[in-house]
């Protein structure tokens, strides 16, 4: 039973330290879990314990900039830097891992992959080489709404609501204390770098849809069907470029699919692990 508890641990990427739980036999087959940009290692929901009870070693990481990792002390949010902290923790693994990767964590997951970094299998969740340009300015425009902050967790739950307004706003908001910090001024401030949009990228698609071509480990696209992020079209578009890659398409979720239907998105991560373990 303790290799079901979660441990926070720390790893190490040049001057950035990244945060992670961790749970699950040492030695069992490694899964890496990359959140989505403005998220923390907390939204995959159960999916930590239930790997480690299956006998995976779950590595749930914040990504650079966000929640308990460093900031990057020269404002790199690139792609290449986020591939390179999955590497650096691959490094330090006993067997080469699983990446599952989420929206930006999942571009980063990608690149790592598909340009010879050390995996054993890439699941990415609801993000291809193509986004919708719409829905991709909406997550964006979200993390960018609210500089100033909020004044109590009930304000920020509020703003939540209105940005999914699929999913019934709970009535006890204390689970976003885990994606917000307290300022000194008293505000609540989501829990990322904000120095992330200076980060000025060149165009990435063309570099993206090169990895998913070169992508010769087991692969697999979790897309949420209520998605405006990635359309039907873009899923078709990477199976195309990775015909080998499987593909799961779980109703009644939107971007965030682990959040929307995390017994759905198990099921279908967790089989899709199994069968490559």
């Amino acid at each position: 039973m303790s290799q079901l508890l979660v441990a926070a641990r720390k790893f190490r990427n040049g001057d950035v330290s990244i945060a992670a739980d961790v749970a699950g036999p040492e030695h069992g087959p490694p899964v890496i879990l990359q959140h989505g940009g403005g998220q923390t290692r907390a939204s995959w929901g159960a999916a930590v314990t239930e790997g480690a009870r299956r006998g995976f070693r779950m590595i749930a990481l914040d990504l650079r900039g966000h929640g308990d990792s460093d900031w990057s002390a020269t404002g790199d949010y690139s792609l290449d830097a986020y591939a390179s902290d999955i590497e650096a923790v691959a490094r330090t693994l006993p067997s080469a891992p699983f990446v599952v990767g989420a929206s930006l964590g999942g571009h980063g997951a990608l690149l790592h992959q598909g340009e010879g970094g050390r995996a054993r299998g890439l699941v990415l969740v609801d993000v291809a080489p193509r986004l919708e340009p719409d829905g991709a300015a909406r997550v964006r425009g979200f993390m960018q709404a609210r500089p100033d902050g909020f004044e109590s967790l009930e304000e920020a739950a509020d703003a939540v609501a209105a940005y999914l307004p699929h999913r019934p706003r709970p009535k006890d908001v204390s689970g976003l204390a885990k994606n917000l910090r307290l300022s000194p001024d008293g505000r609540y401030r989501w829990h990322w770098d904000p120095a992330m949009f200076n980060e000025t990228r060149q165009p990435e698609a063309e570099r993206l849809e090169a990895a998913a071509r070169a992508l010769t480990t087991p692969a697999m696209l979790v897309r949420g069907r209520l998605s405006d992020v990635v359309s039907a079209q873009g899923a078709r578009a990477f199976l195309e470029m990775a015909p080998h890659a499987e593909f799961v398409d779980i109703a009644d979720a939107d971007h965030m699919v682990a959040g929307d239907r995390n017994d759905a998105f198990n099921d279908a991560v967790f089989s899709f692990l199994e069968k490559h373990r």
